[in-house]
């Protein structure tokens, strides 16, 4: 592939890395590619890991050291990179997860789309994998479904397919067993699979609070939660570095990880107040009006812009102070 784009006039290439996208040891494949290339290069990191494996620093390092333009979603991104990575930021753009322009509508004009009129719904959308917290929703509906007895917890995602290869659908049974056990049959709801744009929109329209309840306080990119605010809904989250980010007490609830009873306490709160969900949804949608994907695209053209006017200058010192860092 790096071969054909050097021989057919393509004047920038844009690489989109994370760690489950390429094969080899935590992307290692990626590299086989950029080595071969021959086309300035532009690399979006879809994750930033705060602890690296040695493998991860070595292949993020020679991502950077390669591209005319590295690419992170997120401020903290960007600080965990200089922090763990040794890159400046004078070295990296952040540019947000793109999102798409869904209109501003009542989620209850929207639930009879995806079978849940008259429910009050929370949302949890993505793959489904350990990590996400959804052990610790279903814990707090118990609670949640006593103080607001139409509420139901929607999990829409089929099994993540690394998963799936590796351990089946052992990790989804033992949700349900857990749905079970609570005696929440009628009030947790799974979509197990994948969704088209239209039906996606139509699920983060139809929620009366999204949640990304995730355990993980170092995650510095999560496309659902970019997702949620540009539905323009009421958000429950765990402080992870992301949320804290662009999620403020007008923007949303955040509350200590692993722990059902602040989930529930959060939950109950937004259910039963109609104009404090309104509110927060607003602001968070207003707030997501830079993540959609025009605005997101013409960030991208003046990188690839100036990357190709670079293309012919001498290149950049590379960053090497790696010994700093790990020392």
């Amino acid at each position: 592939m790096a071969h054909a784009l050097n021989d057919c006039g393509v004047k920038v290439v844009c690489v989109q890395h994370g760690s489950g996208i390429w094969g080899g040891e935590d992307g290692a494949y990626i590299l086989d590619f950029i080595r071969a290339l021959r086309v300035p290069m532009v690399v979006t990191l879809h994750d930033v890991p705060a602890q690296p494996s040695p493998a991860q620093r070595s292949i993020l390092t020679e991502l950077v050291d390669t591209a005319g333009a590295t690419i992170v979603m997120s401020q903290a991104a960007a600080a965990e990179m200089e922090r763990s990575y040794g890159v400046t930021a004078d070295r990296l753009d952040v540019v947000p997860h793109g999102v798409p322009h869904l209109p501003q509508v009542a989620a209850d004009t929207i639930k009879p789309r995806v079978g849940l009129q008259g429910r009050a719904v929370i949302l949890s959308i993505g793959l489904l994998k350990p990590g996400k917290g959804c052990e610790s929703v279903i814990d707090s509906m118990p609670a949640v479904v006593e103080a607001v007895p139409s509420a139901c917890f929607v999990m829409m995602g089929a099994t993540d397919p690394n998963l799936l290869a590796r351990d089946g659908n052992t990790y989804r049974a033992g949700l349900e067993a857990q749905v079970a056990a609570r005696g929440l049959g009628q009030n947790v709801k799974f979509v197990d699979r994948f969704v088209g744009r239209v039906e996606f929109g139509n699920w983060l329209e139809a929620a009366d609070v999204i949640t990304t309840p995730y355990p993980d306080l170092d995650r510095n990119v999560a496309a659902t939660l970019s997702f949620a605010m540009a539905a323009g809904r009421a958000i429950v989250s765990t402080p992870y570095a992301y949320a804290k980010e662009v999620l403020s007490p007008e923007r949303g609830r955040l509350v200590p990880p692993d722990s059902s009873e602040a989930l529930a306490d959060a939950f109950i709160e937004l259910l039963r107040d109609p104009e404090l969900r309104a509110s927060m949804g607003r602001r968070a949608y207003e707030y997501s009006r830079s993540m959609v994907w025009w605005e997101v695209g013409s960030q991208y053209r003046r990188i690839f812009d100036r990357t190709m006017s670079l293309a012919d200058s001498p290149p950049r010192a590379p960053f090497r102070k790696l010994a700093a860092v790990v020392a």
